[in-house]
């Protein structure tokens, strides 16, 4: 009789039970991931980095973050939603550095020893605006992939967004209260469908508003579930 070959537990399913307090499991998985984290870490720096660096401690509490955080309703893997986080966390810390960097030239111009500030406040402003179009990139690179997982592409949403500002902040309103019913967004999130029945005996909008706006109202829980900073700007 052949024995039953048993799946190993997924990422996904390890993270939780390290939620639930396995300390050891939680020592074994970052252990494990260092070279994932150093390997993210670069990419956002653009040179090697090693162990030893700063910016590989900012990565590794960063993905003990991620690891604390997650949750399915993230839509999207453990290793895609700790990328996300490596990568804000180490961008927060080259601009708080390159801020560090403007205070010592400013004190230093003030002293009469260097000039140029303009064209340094210039420099910085190109950085900032350079740095949240990277941030944008990246959350939209992340908002399709969870959007995949509904077989729904940007497009769709494009096609099917509500025309009129009013329907727009209905749909909100609809996706606002789903995200905050943890029962509605369970069940969205793991049966990837939109629980119209159970929505409509709780909000105003009529059962076939909602069932228009599908789309539309299920890409509003994934950004405002999700860790969207620059996307809710949009939606708010």
């Amino acid at each position: 009789m052949l024995t039953k070959v048993q799946t190993p537990p997924s990422l996904e399913t390890l993270v939780l039970t390290i939620q639930q307090g396995d300390k050891q499991l939680h020592n074994e998985m970052i252990q494990q991931y260092k070279p994932f984290i150093a390997k993210v870490v670069s990419a956002v720096c653009k040179r090697y980095i090693s162990e030893a660096d700063d910016e590989f401690s900012i990565g590794l509490i960063a993905f003990n973050e991620a690891i604390e955080n997650y949750t399915i309703q993230k839509g999207r893997s453990l290793l895609a939603f700790a990328e996300l986080i490596i990568k804000r966390r180490v961008i927060d810390y080259i601009r708080k550095e390159k801020r560090n960097q403007t205070l010592l030239y400013n004190r230093i111009e003030n002293e009469g020893f260097i000039q140029g500030k303009v064209e340094r406040d210039i420099s910085l402003s190109n950085y900032k605006r350079q740095s949240e179009t990277s941030y944008i990139q990246e959350e939209m690179t992340y908002f399709c992939q969870a959007l995949k997982l509904f077989k729904l592409t940007l497009e769709d949403i494009i096609n099917t967004s509500p025309k009129h500002k009013d329907a727009r902040g209905n749909a909100v309103e609809v996706a606002s209260f789903i995200v905050n019913e943890k029962e509605l967004k369970d069940k969205l999130f793991l049966k990837r469908q939109l629980p119209i029945r159970l929505i409509e005996k709780h909000v105003k909008v009529s059962r076939k508003t909602i069932e228009r706006n599908r789309k539309y109202i299920i890409a509003m829980v994934i950004i405002l579930a999700g860790d969207y900073v620059y996307l809710k700007d949009y939606i708010m």
